[in-house]
């Protein structure tokens, strides 16, 4: 059984302003002092959460997506964040599953932000994305999606739960921030699996603040991790204990 090291990088980003995100996300992840597996930006992380749509670059040839390759490759991790993209003349808010050597998988969020006009400009996702990494089954996420548990559920296939680890990435504002915190350790524990949500600080454009708590809970809905201010934190996630947990409290065959 492996352990998953997974970095948590709470990011101040930049205004619809790709390049200043590259640097400071390249400086972030330049200060990772210790060996991990999966690095996780918040969403949009190149413009911030922007429904300027103009901005979207064609997914086949995607300067963000490269930078991400580029940065997997050279640092030797996994890196999931979310983008703007364009493709068929559609826009989506697409999560980005990078694998070390290059390879992508991706997730197009399924719940657009009706509160914030997302649904006027992005095209809603309708498959749910699970991959697999480091014998992890990880469930790929973004922000609005973490309101709907009906979308993330798990359950025994055969036996074996569907995923392990639910990974959420966000751009979620302060004043809900104790819905952010609530609803994080509620998927945690009714999908007896790690949560992991990743969200921003600062103030964007909209005026809307943003206090971060990105936060990692195990399986029994106990808070591991919960950052402050901009700061990168890497946190080990026990596949034993996780596995330990399912057996004693077998609540997954009856869903």
């Amino acid at each position: 059984m492996q352990d998953l090291k997974v970095t948590l990088v709470q990011a101040y980003q930049i205004w619809e302003d790709k390049g200043a995100n590259f640097t400071n996300f390249l400086r972030l992840i330049e200060s990772i002092n210790e060996p991990t597996d999966l690095v996780v930006f918040p969403e949009m992380f190149d413009t911030g959460f922007s429904m300027n749509v103009e901005l979207a670059e064609d997914w086949n040839s995607n300067p963000s997506v490269n930078f991400l390759i580029d940065l997997a490759a050279k640092k030797d991790v996994a890196i999931y964040t979310s983008l703007m993209v364009k493709e068929n003349n559609h826009f989506y808010n697409r999560g980005v599953f990078v694998y070390p050597s290059g390879e992508i998988s991706y997730y197009d969020k399924r719940k657009s932000f009706g509160l914030g006009g997302e649904d006027k400009f992005y095209t809603a996702g309708k498959t749910e994305t699970i991959i697999k990494y480091k014998d992890w089954k990880i469930n790929l996420q973004i922000c609005y999606d973490l309101r709907f548990p009906e979308i993330a559920r798990n359950h025994e296939i055969n036996g074996i739960p569907k995923y392990d680890l639910l990974l959420y990435v966000a751009n979620w504002p302060a004043k809900r921030s104790e819905h952010w915190k609530t609803l994080l350790k509620a998927r945690a524990i009714e999908n007896q699996s790690y949560v992991i949500g990743v969200n921003r600080v600062g103030v964007d454009k909209n005026e809307l603040i943003y206090s971060g708590d990105s936060t990692c809970v195990d399986s029994l809905g106990e808070i591991m991790v919960q950052l402050e201010n901009e700061t990168v934190f890497t946190t080990t996630l026990s596949k034993l204990t996780l596995n330990n947990s399912r057996t004693s409290l077998p609540f997954l065959k009856d869903y």
